[in-house]
């Protein structure tokens, strides 16, 4: 079938199209339906099935004869380590450390929250969890304590596990002190916490509450698979929200099965058997889904990766590890290829390695600016699809149906729908917009299997968030517009669309024409108060490495370039060179965070931060444009 025969098919019959795809999952007691009515307009999906996760992650590989095949490969360049899990050996980890977990009180239903760098042991942990029927929440390894008490809090585990420490390049993350304060400072405190102890830095446990992940797995019967609903939480994932107050996204089991089972084959286009690597961390959605969640249920060999795309020890990492583990479809963020370009613009490391066995990149978790997309293609010579989703959906709204059939690329858009989406573009008063007109992207409700059904105790939060602004649709916070082809475009999120005397610009079109700049790696626009316009763009670009041209010249060259693109409209004049941008640990430009600086606005630091050092750069750089103003 084609991608238009496909996403038909789910359009004329939704529930029928996703029972289908449900018969690819081993269920204890199949659904009866596939979607519910839970009251005020939402749904549940595969509600009255029971299911377990880690039997159809794990288990179900090894009985039909595939344990022997790795399951998880684990490269740290960090720590210089390499190490094969296979099926059957996962299975019996995540069976022994479940059963230690069930011998100490944790039942179904109960939280557990995960503070782990990337170890395989953090993908058992969750497994274990979902073994057990337990909610894991993942909190990224090295948070500050104050973000991590906010979790413990509002979760209330009834356990933690956690490493003693993270490796970074050049430094060691003590773990153990940042979860002793948050604990100190948390009104919830956990039954117990496990500490996994590794040999770059030993922590000392607290007497009563912390047991050694070995010592209390000793001698404990393995734990069977605990079957749960279909809309049983799998986990809670919590993302920051516009409040400061982090929202903890709920994701389903049985829509969660589902759904990313559909992906591998139908996106990402892989086999069971084959190697597929998302260089991301598991504290990220990206993580959940595509590091430990969806391979394994699918069967293939997934990759645990613990380093950085430059830096451990150089820009040809990323090319290593696909040429060593014979990767065939490789999930990154745009911003780990803009690194790799700035320190190898000329792509000499990746002549190094042998890229047969790679099929395709994807690309999510930002806008993926076009010059990026075409140095990584011409570099390669493998085809880079971006796509589009969100943490509360949990997978793709919008991409390459890579699986399905090839479409034509379109630099720029992350492609079409996926079925389950119904994507359409409004406008303010809830009217669609036309073809090629900027407007809100929102989904038309119901939402597909595996995205969020509500916020952890949090439900009217929920649904102001994302549900009131246009009544029946789930509004995405992007915008973007949609081409006479039926192809996505997302601009920039809605807050982004910034409004010049009068007129509707997007700052990621001009963040588009700045990345064209043959001495530009990366860059950003945001909008700033104006009185006499209402807002202007405000642009900061970080330089290839090796240039050495004055800054003011490259800064007047951007400033001709913008308006030579866009036009006098755009008003663009303001533009900085900087030495790096404030980002998420992610790779997400802390673009808000930014305005606020420009606008003199009181701000939190968000606590997803890589290094906060940074904005004091930013802050100088706003200084010598003259701003704030007033």
């Amino acid at each position: 079938m084609t991608y238009a025969e496909v996403y038909s098919a789910w359009k004329a019959d939704p529930e029928a199209f996703w029972m289908e795809q449900a018969r690819a999952i081993d269920w204890d007691r199949a659904p009866s339906r596939a979607l519910t009515e839970t009251g005020d307009g939402l749904h549940a999906w595969f509600a009255d099935g029971l299911v377990n996760t880690c039997w159809n992650a794990v288990d179900r590989h090894v009985e039909a004869g595939r344990g022997e095949q790795t399951a998880i490969i684990h490269d740290s360049p960090v720590t210089g380590t390499k190490r094969w899990i296979s099926y059957v050996e996962l299975r019996n980890r995540v069976a022994t450390l479940a059963g230690a977990l069930r011998a100490k009180g944790v039942e179904k239903g109960d939280r557990v929250i995960i503070y782990m760098p990337m170890i395989p042991e953090a993908l058992e942990a969750m497994l274990a969890c979902a073994r057990l029927g337990a909610i894991h929440s993942v909190v990224f390894g090295g948070f500050a304590a104050s973000e991590l008490a906010v979790r413990i809090d509002d979760a209330k585990p009834k356990a933690i596990i956690a490493a003693s420490c993270g490796i970074e390049p050049g430094r060691t993350v003590h773990y153990k002190p940042l979860l002793d304060g948050a604990i100190d400072q948390a009104t919830h405190k956990p039954d117990f916490c496990v500490i996994f102890q590794r040999e770059q830095e030993v922590a000392e446990l607290t007497q009563g509450r912390d047991v050694n992940w070995h010592g209390f797995q000793y001698g404990v019967e393995p734990a069977d698979c605990v079957p749960v609903e279909g809309d049983h939480p799998a986990y809670i994932l919590y993302t920051s929200g516009t409040t400061g107050a982090p929202k903890g996204v709920v994701r389903p089991t049985g829509g969660h099965l589902v759904a990313l089972n559909w992906t591998m084959k139908n996106i990402y286009g892989v086999d069971p058997g084959e190697v597929f690597w998302a260089a991301s961390d598991v504290g990220w959605v990206v993580g959940h889904s595509y590091i430990c969640y969806a391979p394994l249920i699918h069967g293939n060999t997934t990759i645990v990766f613990e380093g950085k795309p430059v830096g451990t020890p150089d820009p040809g990492t990323f090319w290593r590890v696909i040429s060593e583990h014979k990767v065939r479809s490789f999930f990154t963020a745009p911003t780990a290829f803009r690194a790799v370009k700035r320190e190898d613009p000329d792509g000499a490391f990746i002549a190094k390695y042998d890229l047969s066995a790679l099929r395709a990149i994807y690309l999510a978790g930002e806008r993926a600016d076009p010059d990026t997309i075409e140095w990584t293609h011409e570099k390669t010579g493998k085809p880079v699809y971006d796509h589009w989703w969100q943490t509360e959906t949990g997978w793709t709204i919008a991409g390459m149906p890579a699986g399905i059939e090839t479409l034509p690329v379109k630099i720029g858009s992350p492609t079409v729908a996926m079925p389950g989406y119904d994507i359409r573009i409004l406008a303010e008063d809830g009217t669609e917009k036309p073809a090629g007109e900027l407007g809100a992207i929102a989904i038309r409700l119901p939402l597909p299997p595996g995205t969020l059904p509500t916020l952890w105790n949090a439900g009217d939060r929920f649904r102001k968030s994302y549900l009131t602004t246009f009544p029946g649709y789930y509004e995405t916070g992007d915008a973007g517009m949609k081409d006479e082809d039926g192809y996505l475009w997302i601009m920039a999120r809605t807050d982004d669309v910034i409004n010049v005397a009068g007129h509707r610009l997007s700052t990621g079109g001009m963040e588009e024409v700045l990345a064209a700049h043959p001495d530009v790696a990366e860059c950003a626009v945001i909008g700033v108060r104006d009185e006499l316009k209402g807002q202007l763009p405000m642009g900061f670009v970080c330089l290839t490495k090796g240039v050495n041209r004055p800054a003011e010249e490259i800064e007047g060259e951007c400033v001709k370039l913008v308006r030579d693109r866009i036009g006098p409209v755009a008003a663009f004049k303001l533009c900085k060179v900087v030495d790096r941008l404030p980002k998420t640990r992610s790779g997400k430009i802390l673009r808000r965070t930014m305005a606020a600086i420009a606008d003199g606005d009181d701000f939190k630091t968000p606590a997803t931060i890589d290094d906060p050092a940074i904005l004091d750069e930013i802050r100088e750089g706003v200084s010598a444009m003259g701003y704030p103003r007033g």
